[in-house]
């Protein structure tokens, strides 16, 4: 038996009364919430209550990546909510379908003429991005947006689904407040600042002196894996992390390989990959002297990314510039090395342990940066390590 806190059973009853009243008037609504305020629990409890009011209800449960849906399915099955009609996948399987041609190979992909859904729940909203936004609002499905509102905005563009939600849970619940990473997530939320110590034997700060901590570090850089991500603030930083872990690992050359860690840094719609998905590459080729011809395992997707990917994007400290090379950089996709990754980018993603570099840009004010940290550490599920 599942009890709400207060903010959660106020949520609940604003829900369900946009739901009987307000959805065919107002086809959106926005829930945002801090981390370790439940709102996956709240979801199942709505799923719930939905299946009394209409039990041939038919939702689409959506997430921007293949990952999170994965962790979204996970967590609504343990909770036993999921009706047989439910759906659960990304956002893109959801409301595009692909264009293939002659020889049964995917070359694009085009919106659906319909989607047999009567509610749409998307989850980790702030990733959503205007075009794919308008997209689903263009099949007039009532829609329930959820992300934590927490979180840093969007890095481009003024667009941001999370930035005002219209129903807040912001009590943390008895149970995620045992847990040192959700207790040092509201220390960034409220303070700003994360002092040095040992929170638990798998979340700690390290000071900037402690020669101990310097080589636990390389320790732990020299050993990550998929369950691993390294986060920072600096571009700069995260170059020489990534050079740094590739040797570690055995790659000598500076050219990607198969087996190398990559991070998507463009959305591209047609070839279903977005702006900070990471992926394994399986196959790279150079092609010419601008370009690879790859094919990238992306985590959590449903097959492989397969097209050209940009020569002169790995190792550089900032993502191509669109306006002076446009005919040059629509003709493949960004890419660069994904062993470390900016908080920035991290946004949407989790894994069991983060080890985070703490970095403060100049013109950060405090709420931006608390915002920075806050994002940062909410990434970790298990293990947090930061070094400052």
């Amino acid at each position: 038996m599942i009890t709400l806190s207060p903010d959660q059973q106020k949520a609940l009853k604003d829900l369900l009364f946009w739901y009987q009243n307000d959805r065919h008037s107002m086809q959106y609504v926005s829930l945002g919430g801090y981390a370790g305020t439940g709102k996956t629990t709240l979801i199942a409890v709505l799923r719930k209550e939905l299946k009394k009011i209409n039990k041939d209800l038919k939702i689409g449960f959506a997430s921007y990546t293949g990952k999170a849906a994965l962790v979204l399915k996970t967590k609504l099955k343990n909770q036993d909510t999921l009706s047989n009609e439910d759906s659960i996948s990304t956002i893109h399987s959801l409301i595009y379908s692909p264009i293939v041609n002659d020889k049964e190979e995917i070359i694009g992909w085009q919106t659906k003429e319909e989607i047999d859904r009567d509610l749409i729940i998307i989850d980790e909203a702030s990733m959503v991005d205007e075009t794919v936004w308008q997209h689903l609002l263009s099949y007039h499905v009532p829609i329930i947006v959820v992300g934590d509102h927490g979180q840093l905005p969007p890095i481009k563009g003024s667009f941001n689904l999370m930035q005002k939600p219209d129903l807040r849970l912001e009590e943390i619940h008895r149970q995620a407040k045992k847990n040192p990473i959700i207790n040092l997530s509201i220390e960034a939320r409220e303070k700003g600042e994360i002092l040095p110590g040992k929170y638990s034997p798998y979340v700690k700060k390290y000071s900037s002196g402690d020669i101990d901590g310097q080589e636990q570090m390389e320790e732990m850089l020299q050993n990550i894996n998929s369950d691993t991500l390294v986060l920072c603030g600096y571009n700069s930083t995260r170059r020489k992390l990534n050079n740094f872990i590739r040797q570690a690992k055995g790659f000598e050359s500076v050219d990607p390989k198969s087996g190398d860690r990559v991070i998507c840094l463009r959305n591209n719609h047609k070839k279903h990959i977005f702006n900070g998905m990471l992926g394994t590459i399986i196959y790279i080729e150079k092609k010419d002297k601008s370009w690879y011809q790859a094919e990238i395992n992306m985590d959590g997707e449903e097959g492989n990314y397969d097209g050209l990917i940009s020569v002169d994007q790995f190792n550089s400290d900032t993502p191509m510039n669109f306006t002076e090379k446009r005919a040059t950089i629509m003709q493949g996709d960004l890419f660069d090395f994904g062993y470390a990754i900016t908080v920035h980018k991290a946004q949407g993603s989790q894994a069991k342990r983060v080890i985070l570099f703490e970095e403060r840009f100049k013109q950060m004010t405090d709420e931006t940066f608390a915002r920075w940290l806050y994002t940062a550490i909410t990434r970790a599920e298990e293990e947090l390590y930061i070094f400052s």
